[in-house]
């Protein structure tokens, strides 16, 4: 079972093993299908992990036995793609158990500092055409920023009395609202939510609402249970003409990118499988977690490796239609929609 990190902030290696192990520990001379099998990356990549994050592990801690950048990064490697703390990935690298959740502390806040810097929707004018001819490519759908989808990832029942983190299937979660474009590269991730909002909340109180409510290029697609708007475009609901039966076929295979995006996260982190168990962490952990890995996700396929390389084939869930007041409908947003529809889908 894993061991809730805050509980476990231990500074010291377990006497004899750590000591001896630590000092001899060369990354160098891990096999390579070690490091695959084990830390779910290549050295390659590994490497360059170490060294965008070296200054900020470095500064966690000045203790003549600090725990090494190379063994702090694989440690957080091992947990966030098996989701344990077992014993023997701490034997492979000569740590603690305790000292495994230490690293992982530390290496989480390191790649939430980095959010920023590789998860990002400000994008040049030529990023944005080069998005536009991805995504067309893919199934014919014009002016595509990126796909829209908010996740669930399972925690423990916080130790308060908050149901807010109860969502609709009855268990606890926080909520994830995900951006990404034709490739899989998140533009978006905001991770915080808690998983007893709608989705449709979550996209009104969020950044990413703010930040596209006002564009004139482009528009994220989402599924049905989003609003209409202009920078948002959702399927027609009962369509009624050969136009717009292309168009809800355009637009499903478009954004099953999202979906296959989560779900490759998940097969690569296991440690956000719901179905392997649940974050055994606070709200506020669980989301940093979670952002860590979408961190990670994004330097991994800037790196040149496939973003779906670990898809799962799970099914896809049916979203329930967002049932919208009149007052709420967005009229410039639906003329929107029909003259694309008639210019690109009939």
């Amino acid at each position: 079972m894993a061991i809730p990190i805050a509980i476990l902030d231990c500074d010291l290696l377990l006497h004899g093993r750590g000591h001896k192990t630590l000092d001899r520990f060369d990354l160098d001379s891990v096999p390579d299908n070690l490091l695959l099998t084990q830390f779910g990356f290549p050295r390659e990549f590994i490497l360059y992990l170490v060294e965008i994050l070296r200054d900020a592990l470095c500064r966690r801690t000045q203790r003549s036995r600090a725990i090494s950048p190379e063994v702090q990064v694989l440690a957080a490697l091992g947990f966030y793609t098996s989701g344990s703390f077992q014993t023997s990935m701490g034997d492979t690298i000569g740590i603690s158990q305790a000292s495994m959740s230490r690293c992982v502390s530390n290496v989480t806040r390191a790649l939430v500092e980095k959010a920023p810097q590789f998860i990002t929707l400000n994008r040049d004018p030529s990023s944005t055409e080069q998005s536009f001819q991805e995504f067309q490519r893919v199934a014919g759908f014009p002016g595509v920023l990126g796909v829209l989808d908010c996740v669930q990832v399972t925690i423990k029942a916080p130790n308060s009395e908050d149901s807010s983190y109860v969502n609709k299937k009855g268990f606890h979660s926080v909520g994830c609202q995900l951006v990404c474009d034709a490739r899989g590269l998140l533009l978006s991730a905001e991770t915080h939510w808690p998983g007893g909002l709608r989705d449709t909340e979550v996209l009104e109180r969020s950044a990413l609402q703010k930040h596209l409510q006002d564009t004139e290029e482009g528009w994220l697609l989402g599924d049905r249970r989003y609003p209409l708007r202009k920078w948002l475009m959702t399927p027609v609901d009962c369509p009624e003409s050969p136009e717009e039966l292309q168009y809800n076929l355009a637009h499903t295979a478009t954004h099953e990118i999202v979906d296959r995006t989560f779900r490759a996260i998940q097969t690569r982190f296991r440690c956000l499988d719901g179905t392997k168990g649940y974050l055994q962490y606070s709200p506020e952990r669980s989301s940093s977690i979670l952002l860590a890995c979408c961190v990670l996700h994004n330097a991994s396929l800037q790196s040149g490796l496939d973003a779906w390389t670990l898809e799962r084939t799970d099914p896809l869930e049916q979203p329930e239609s967002l049932e919208q007041r009149p007052e709420d409908r967005d009229s410039r947003a639906e003329e929107l929609r029909k003259d694309l529809i008639l210019k690109h889908f009939s």
